[in-house]
C-alpha cells in the first residue's frame, strides 16, 4: 500500500462529528468531510494519537498540538487527518487537514 502525501485543508461535515470526545478536551472527529467537493465517509477509526509541544511562553508545560486519527473510508482508502490547535498565529492552518492517504 503506498502512502500518498497530500497535506489540505478539508472540511467536517458538522452534524457528524463526535462530540462525546468534546467532553475530554479532543475535537470530535467527523464521521463525513469535504475535500475536493466531495464528500468522504469514515467507515472506521484505526487509531488515534497527538502532538505535544513546549508552552510558547516558558512554564515548562506541554500542550496537544494536533489531534490525529488514522481512518478506513469508504472508497478512498485509508487516511490521516488531523485537528489542528495551535498555528502560531496563522488562523489560516487552525482546523482539519487530510494528511496523506493509502490505497
Amino acid at each position: 500500500m503506498k502512502e500518498e502525501f497530500i497535506s489540505e485543508a478539508i472540511q467536517p461535515v458538522i452534524d457528524t462529528c463526535d462530540t462525546e470526545r468534546l467532553s475530554v478536551g479532543t475535537p470530535g472527529m467527523p464521521r463525513e468531510f469535504i475535500w475536493h467537493r466531495e464528500k468522504i465517509t469514515v467507515t472506521s477509526l484505526l487509531r488515534t494519537w497527538r502532538t505535544t509541544g513546549a508552552c510558547r511562553h516558558g512554564s515548562g508545560e506541554q500542550y496537544a498540538r494536533k489531534q490525529w486519527f488514522e481512518v478506513k473510508t469508504a472508497g478512498h482508502g485509508t487516511m490521516k487527518i488531523y485537528f489542528n490547535r495551535s498555528s502560531l498565529g496563522r488562523t489560516k492552518e487552525m482546523g482539519w487537514w487530510l494528511y496523506t492517504r493509502s490505497r
